[in-house]
């Protein structure tokens, strides 16, 4: 478990360690991403949101990122997971300094919409994101 004041397992996430700092990390799995043949739609810097109206947050930043050819199936099946894609991870430090990588998994996703056989896909997704995930955090 990570050394956080604000840290908990919660259910349905997936949190990885990485070897680099957040931006370093966040660089990395942007390019993941895109090598993947996936579009990175956004980044959001939360820190720096946060520092434009004074307070201060530790570096804490989202990617929102996808592809409709993977993804429409899903929302095909329950509309309703639109809510949860496109695909989010967020690079975080810890209160130690560390920085980690969280990302919703995807049988979390499908079971919270109630996506009926969605084996292949969750499983695809799962993989990818643990790919894609452990590779920008310099554990493989």
């Amino acid at each position: 478990m990570p050394p956080s004041d604000s840290f908990a397992i919660v259910e349905g996430l997936t949190t990885v360690p990485s070897r680099f700092g957040p931006k370093e990390t966040m660089d990395r799995l942007a390019t993941e991403i895109q090598a993947r043949e996936m579009k990175v739609f956004a980044r959001i810097d939360h820190a720096a949101g946060a520092a434009e109206v004074g307070l201060t947050l530790r570096p804490t930043e989202l990617i929102i990122f996808g592809n409709a050819r993977d993804g429409t199936p899903f929302m095909q099946s329950v509309q309703t997971i639109g809510i949860d894609l496109p695909l989010k991870a967020l690079v975080w430090e810890d209160a130690a300094g560390k920085a980690w990588i969280s990302y919703n998994e995807p049988g979390w996703i499908a079971h919270r919409h109630g996506v009926a056989n969605a084996e292949p896909t969750v499983k695809k997704l799962a993989d990818l994101l643990r790919a894609i995930s452990t590779t920008a955090a310099g554990l493989r």
